[in-house]
């Protein structure tokens, strides 16, 4: 069975969590971003729309010859399959199989095939409130990406773009761009939604380069209604596995009301193999669209009590209950002004959003996440949020918003970004305890 339609067939199930051995080389290191925040082609000459460049599809040519390997153990490589929404314990690792890939090289192979294309927006890595760069050897930034990388199914069969062309949706194209922009930044985390190619492009790519990757579709895709589907969408979290041990998953399905909604969050506990430190990690996609407000901010109350849980089971010995650091990452569907922004604000897990720190007075969230075009109008909004523990984690960067001009008239996604939604990234650091200063 092929790996599109084996996704088809894992509908409502996905890959056991697993862990492995750390990997050789440094895991606190984030190469490939300079002060720029990353590297950047020219803008070639002439309009997007006279784009003649030839880009061969992943595994199909000379040109994609890291992916055809992918490809290969891919299709070598059984999927363990499971309830989708019990907790799970931590298991070898199932990828061990695939060779491991030069993030440099298959950087470079992105580059190359999108010539073509113009530049992604340029974007900084800002300090808030003028904070210096931070490097300390025993307790290194830990690098988050947060990002809806539009489901592809959508984006070409339901959501509409009407300022972008479709051939700007050509997955032969856009898959290495999004490829390019998770190169480019190098997270040590990072949590994706609206993932509907994540048996056959995300996972063994991210396996290879040294990821460990969970998986969590939705219960009823939307994807599954258009033609020629790669299967439904869901979140997806990974981390590096040189940097992480993984202690446990738990897969939710949220609730509203003490009713399932077609909602996922996936929640991982792990342990910083530099520090002995432990981190709660959680990826969501909150139900979209105007008029579903309170079943938000129920999912969201669901979410929270499910972390409150989790994170005062979690900690080590050396813990206090409760006190487990979390980050939550998420494509909310909500604007600041909504309730479920306010819970998380106002929750006992004494959470703040890191994007603020981007204004001058630190309480302000950026004007935008998401900006597109459809036939309803133009949607300006923002929708995506890394919340962390303020009290045990501290922000030391984060990368910046692209402005209106960069974006372009005819706003996301475009030829030269892949979504609909900006990455958000920020790097982090453990708070100093009171007993490890003494």
């Amino acid at each position: 069975m092929n790996p599109a339609r084996r996704c088809s067939a894992l509908f409502g199930q996905l890959c056991v969590s697993r862990t492995v051995s750390a990997l050789a080389g440094p895991p606190c290191c984030h190469p490939g971003v300079g002060e720029g925040g990353g590297t950047e082609r020219r803008t070639p000459s002439g309009p997007p729309g006279t784009v003649t460049a030839t880009v061969c599809p992943m595994g199909s040519s000379s040109s994609s010859r890291l992916f055809g390997t992918l490809a290969q153990s891919l299709n070598s490589a059984p999927l363990a399959q499971s309830d989708p929404y019990l907790e799970e314990s931590p298991d070898p690792d199932l990828d061990q199989n695939l060779a491991e890939v030069d993030p440099d090289q298959l950087l470079r192979e992105c580059e190359e095939a999108l010539q073509g294309r113009p530049a992604r927006p340029h974007r900084d890595l800002v300090y808030p409130r003028g904070m210096a760069p931070y490097h300390h050897n025993h307790n290194p930034s830990i690098r988050v990406m947060q990002w809806n990388i539009l489901a592809q199914a959508l984006g070409e069969g339901k959501d509409g773009f009407i300022r972008c062309p479709l051939d700007a949706l050509n997955w032969h194209e856009r898959k290495y761009l999004i490829l390019e922009e998770i190169l480019t930044y190098r997270p040590d985390i990072l949590c994706l939604q609206e993932v509907d190619h994540y048996y056959d492009t995300f996972q063994p790519i991210m396996a290879s380069l040294g990821y460990h990757g969970s998986f969590l579709p939705k219960p009823w895709s939307p994807c599954l209604d258009v033609e020629q589907n790669n299967g439904p969408d869901g979140c997806a979290l990974f981390y590096r596995r040189s940097r992480f041990s993984l202690q446990a998953t738990a897969h939710l399905r949220l609730s509203a009301m003490m009713l399932p909604t077609n909602q996922v969050a996936i929640v991982q506990t792990l342990n910083c193999r530099m520090t002995g430190r432990w981190l709660c990690v959680a990826v969501t996609h909150l139900k979209a669209r105007s008029g579903w407000e309170r079943l938000r901010s129920a999912q969201g109350a669901d979410l929270l009590q499910n972390l409150r849980s989790i994170t005062s089971r979690g900690g080590s010995q050396t813990e206090a209950m409760g006190a487990v650091p979390l980050v939550v990452c998420g494509d909310f569907n909500a604007e600041p002004s909504e309730d479920v922004y306010r819970r998380f604000s106002s929750s006992p897990l004494g959470l703040n959003s890191a994007y603020k720190l981007l204004s001058s007075d630190g309480q302000t969230e950026p004007a935008y996440t998401t900006w597109k075009i459809r036939p309803s109008g133009e949607s300006c909004s923002t929708l995506d949020y890394i919340w962390y523990t303020h009290d045990a984690l501290s922000v030391e960067s984060l990368l910046d918003i692209p402005t209106e001009e960069q974006i372009g008239p005819d706003r996301l996604p475009s030829y030269h970004y892949p979504s609909d939604h900006l990455s958000l990234l920020c790097d982090v650091s453990f708070r100093e305890e009171p007993h490890r200063l003494m």
